[in-house]
């Protein structure tokens, strides 16, 4: 469908009543609940309702470059309170993928010190000098002698995944650079893209999720800021999907999106009367 004829969801409206029937809410984090250390406004007082309406709902984040421990203290920081089993990450559903397709396979991480706790914690084996897998994640403590390491490996061909496939993070300040765009530098040096990406929109995160939180996907929506992730992950997994303008997307971009959201509101605040 061109982007001409495509029809447009109504901003901050739900005709259909589509959130009528959802039981659980994949909530995507930086861009959509918060932005940095920042509520995004009505954020709080919406989770409240989710809960108050019998709901449920998970944070479903692509950031891997933090552990489920550190999403927990940062929402306590920001008073509230939600345990690890509210807290699904691209970190965590590539442990699963790793022990499900290459259990007892050494891994080179290329990730931070939380992710790197996080996968010995789950007993993957982590290994810089011979591997046997490539794992790429949003390393915010990169330097140059880490992308020379990874390449290598990449370069010699070993299976490579990688965490999720953002180009940026959302900030408080703008934008920076995220998993995506490593993955980038990777393919220029090494001309090689992940062979297999577990993040939001592919499949094995939202397996992940529905396993983890015991919910069919027709009753989960995902709620989330960015088209290529958030939205295509509900799109093309059978959940429904709400786009939010409060991170990364503008209403400007979805007439050239390849996909199409369910909703889409200002942001979490302009759902609740719908809930």
């Amino acid at each position: 469908m061109s982007s001409a004829s495509k029809k447009i969801p109504e901003t901050n409206q739900d005709k259909e009543h589509i959130l009528e029937k959802i039981r659980c809410f994949a909530l995507d984090m930086d861009g959509t609940i918060y932005l940095g250390e920042k509520w995004i406004d009505g954020a709080r007082e919406f989770l409240e309702k989710i809960e108050e309406s019998g709901r449920t709902y998970v944070f479903l984040t692509n950031n891997s470059s933090k552990n489920a421990e550190a999403y927990v203290e940062k929402l306590r920081r920001m008073g509230w309170e939600a345990g690890p089993e509210k807290i699904i990450t691209s970190g965590q559903a590539t442990i699963f993928c790793l022990k499900k397709n290459f259990a007892g396979k050494k891994v080179f991480l290329l990730g931070n010190a939380l992710l790197r706790e996080e996968f010995t914690q789950a007993g993957i084996v982590l290994e810089e000098e011979t591997p046997d897998v490539v794992v790429t994640a949003f390393d915010t403590s990169l330097d140059y002698r880490k992308m020379c390491r990874v390449c290598d490996f990449v370069r010699a061909g070993l299976p490579y995944l990688a965490t999720h496939p953002d180009y940026n993070c959302p900030t408080e300040t703008g934008f920076i650079p995220d998993a995506g765009a490593i993955q980038a530098f990777i393919h220029a040096s090494a001309f090689r893209w992940p062979d297999r990406i577990i993040g939001k929109p592919h499949r094995d995160i939202i397996d992940y999720l529905t396993e983890r939180a015991g919910v069919s996907k027709e009753q989960t929506a995902m709620v989330g800021d960015r088209l290529y992730t958030d939205i295509a992950a509900g799109i093309k997994n059978g959940l429904k999907s709400v786009l939010v303008l409060s991170g990364e997307a503008n209403l400007a971009d979805v007439p050239a999106s390849d996909v199409t959201p369910h909703l889409i509101f200002e942001s979490v605040r302009e759902m609740m009367p719908f809930l």
